[in-house]
């Protein structure tokens, strides 16, 4: 026996299936911010290239399972060569007050970062705001990052730790406010800081607007608005500035009706079910509809239609039906 596996520095035995409870990696990275997670491996942690093909492959093996993420950091454990599971932890750096109070106004000065939030989507310009709050949502240093293992490998990050991380990044398209969560503040806690915010916002421009008394209720909530200059006829066609990028997503939200509840009843309302309650479920089944038919899908109900009913499997015209005899 070499020294290396006495003191087992080194593992020859065939590795251990997959627990069935593993979580197996389809395809991280598919939204901006998932990405933008997984470039932490190579900009960050400056993973080995060779280690980090490894992660990937255990991370769609399923190898990673036990996935806990609480407060600003993560534990997992990765099924190896050996009989005990590795443990595996990554953790954050968690934001303090400060920043997220500033951050928290930042976000609540434009009412589109509250309704992408509340759509389950990670607004495109929401690092700026962190940044302008003297922090970043994202890792950007090695200290913001850290990682743990309990395998004998020397790599930081080793491959156990990216299966990890990967599985993490497809999580992380899934509910961006995980990554919330790793920088110290739940999805409920950031929702209810922006409504407060919200409400605040509103009642400063109601004050500044020349109104003594209490904003009412809905004030809080801004229509988006849009003012026209001076557009000649040749460049109504053009853009006026730089487009935004887009992305899509065909998954379903996180939560169904966010944005309903986010705007409330309308004055005129007088149902005794909230309008979310009413409108979510009709919403979620055209939203589901779209996304058959985006994909190709077949629908649940769908079925061989009349004009196939007479049809051969191989795709036969159906008989036309035999004329009646005349009367005598």
């Amino acid at each position: 026996m070499s020294r290396w596996r006495r003191f087992g520095w080194y593992e020859s035995a065939p590795k251990k299936p997959p627990p069935e409870r593993g979580i197996r990696m389809k395809k991280a990275g598919t939204t901006w911010w998932g990405q933008r997670w997984l470039e932490a491996l190579e900009n960050v942690l400056r993973g080995d290239s060779a280690r980090l093909a490894r992660g990937r492959t255990y991370a769609r093996a399923g190898r990673t399972h036990d996935l806990v993420v609480k407060g600003g950091k993560v534990t997992a454990k990765v099924t190896g060569s050996r009989a005990t599971p590795y443990k595996i932890t990554i953790e954050l750096t968690e934001l303090g007050a400060p920043a997220w109070k500033k951050a928290i106004d930042g976000l609540a000065e434009k009412a589109q970062f509250s309704a992408e939030l509340l759509a389950g989507q990670m607004p495109q310009a929401i690092d700026e705001v962190f940044l302008e709050a003297r922090a970043s949502l994202f890792p950007t240093q090695r200290a913001d990052l850290r990682t743990s293992c309990s395998c004998p490998d020397w790599g930081d990050p080793c491959k156990h730790v990216a299966a990890t991380h990967y599985v993490l990044g497809e999580a992380l398209d899934r509910d961006p406010f995980l990554l919330f969560e790793l920088r110290g503040r739940t999805k409920d806690q950031v929702l209810d800081a922006l409504r407060a915010a919200r409400g605040g916002v509103g009642e400063m421009r109601a004050k500044k607007a020349g109104g003594s008394k209490a904003a009412p209720q809905d004030a809080s909530i801004d229509v988006p608005t849009v003012k026209l200059g001076q557009v000649k006829a040749r460049e109504y066609d053009q853009p006026r500035g730089p487009l935004p990028a887009l992305h899509f997503s065909f998954e379903p939200p996180v939560t169904h009706g966010a944005v309903l509840r986010q705007l409330g009843a309308p004055t005129a309302w007088q149902g005794d079910a909230s309008p979310a309650d009413v409108l979510a479920p009709l919403v979620r089944a055209a939203a589901e509809t779209a996304r058959r038919i985006a994909l190709a899908e077949p629908s649940e109900s769908s079925g061989p239609g009349p004009l196939s009913a007479g049809a051969s499997e191989r795709g036969a015209k159906p008989r036309a039906p035999k004329p009646g005899r005349k009367g005598r």
